[in-house]
């Protein structure tokens, strides 16, 4: 039977958020929570914007020593040949794209303002799926932008040509939320059945129901004998009203009534894993996780009313389908109100010296190095403007040469040096 997959889009649409961001240091931690969690993919950037690039090209180097694994990470780009050059020239260890390209009438008309026919659209983007394998590309994906306002027929043949010059996945992209569960699900399984390749829901919020249509969307894409791949941000965010939220799609997938113990995951996803993401997440972006949100709210597991309360202590089972516990939520968070040493941008030695030694047991060979470190902990503070999370710190220490690849903003025409082993590996991340 055919599997469902998570591809993770944090690092993409999540940062396009308006009024919103994220420093390449938080989103290479990003991508090494979603690798740890058994997250199949993460669409990690754009390789054709400037200050992606050292990012984009750490991570893969991490990627390749085995740090960031086994996800995958994967570019997004508009599926234009010109792009696709370009992505390639400016980080050639790329080996997993997503091209782009708008289907819908309304797009079409409105956006390309009658330059381009839908004939026009299909021969663009089989032009740089071509371009992708040529240069090196392992898998390429082909998005259908709006294509809940596309009609199927279109959307039929856009998939067709796309499958014949090597695409390994159709996007159906819900760009604008339009989609409900009932017509995701026909459609999807029409796609399924009638291009004959798996395809991925790219689902967002407008009307509440991004979850649910990326949930229906994939049993669709399973009924119709294909492998189904949802896209995910982390705590929902994303353009406008957000994107399917991570943790809500997988407890949707693994205990909802319909899915529970009949569809099955590709990937083992780790919910013990999702307290921990969800938090830092919340905390990178500067966006409190809202108070009912599923499996991490504030109120998820809260029982106030004297009928809940009696029943969750007879058992829990009464009223919760599914425990704290299994997000990784069992533990007591402390606040600590009495002396605490920070690191910042302005820290010293001593101070830092102490936090690394006394709270994380992180001994540095010298006081050379401990100097080194904490420069790149002071410009990392400078750029994301808030503390570091514990990780970040250990991250650091662990790899100094990618830390300050990360945190270089401005990309040189060419290398000024070889790139390094970024760091010796004391111990896993």
């Amino acid at each position: 039977m055919p599997k469902i997959y998570i591809i993770d889009v944090t690092n993409r649409d999540g940062v396009q958020t308006a009024r919103l961001g994220l420093s390449k240091l938080e989103k290479t931690m990003i991508n090494l929570y979603l690798s740890e969690m058994g997250v199949f993919q993460s669409e990690f950037g754009f390789p054709t914007t400037k200050h992606e690039t050292h990012y984009l090209r750490a991570n893969l180097r991490l990627a390749e020593l085995g740090v960031i694994a086994p996800i995958r990470l994967e570019g997004w780009l508009r599926a234009i040949t010109a792009d696709v050059e370009l992505a390639f020239k400016m980080v050639p260890e790329l080996k997993h794209v997503n091209l782009s390209m708008s289907t819908s009438a309304q797009m079409i008309n409105g956006k390309f303002k009658g330059k381009k026919t839908r004939q026009d659209v299909i021969k663009d983007m089989t032009a740089a799926v071509d371009a992708a394998h040529k240069l090196g590309a392992e898998s390429v994906g082909v998005n259908a932008e709006d294509a809940s306002r596309t009609d199927v027929e279109f959307l039929v043949e856009y998939g067709l040509a796309a499958k014949a010059h090597g695409a390994v996945r159709l996007r159906y992209c819900d760009t604008l939320g339009y989609d409900d569960p009932f017509s995701i699900y026909q459609t999807s399984r029409a796609l399924a059945e009638q291009v004959g390749m798996p395809i991925e829901l790219h689902c967002h919020g407008d009307l509440g129901m991004a979850v649910a249509c990326s949930v229906a969307g994939a049993r669709g894409v399973i009924d119709g004998g294909q492998d189904a791949y949802i896209n995910t941000t982390l705590n929902g965010i994303g353009e406008r009203a957000g994107n399917a939220d991570l943790i809500a799609t997988v407890l949707a997938l693994t205990k909802s009534k319909s899915f529970a113990g009949k569809y099955e995951l590709g990937n083992h996803i780790d919910m013990s894993k999702s307290w921990k993401i969800a938090k830092f997440a919340s905390y990178a972006f500067g966006v409190p996780i809202p108070i009912n949100q599923p499996g991490v709210g504030a109120n998820a597991f809260a029982h106030e009313s004297g009928i809940h309360a009696d029943g969750i202590l007879k058992d829990p089972h009464n009223y919760e389908l599914y425990g704290c516990e299994e997000l990784g939520r069992g533990e007591p968070e402390y606040v600590d109100t009495g002396r605490e040493i920070c690191a910042g941008e302005y820290s010293g030695i001593s101070g830092f010296s102490h936090i690394m030694g006394e709270r994380m047991s992180w001994r540095f060979k010298d006081k050379e190095e401990a100097q080194q470190v904490l420069e790149l902990v002071r410009y990392a503070n400078v750029l994301s403007h808030k503390p570091l999370v514990e990780d970040e710190l250990l991250f650091i220490a662990r790899y100094p040469h990618t830390a300050r690849r990360l945190l270089t903003l401005t990309p040189l025409e060419e290398e000024a040096e070889p790139d390094p082993l970024l760091g010796a590996v004391r111990s896993g991340v």
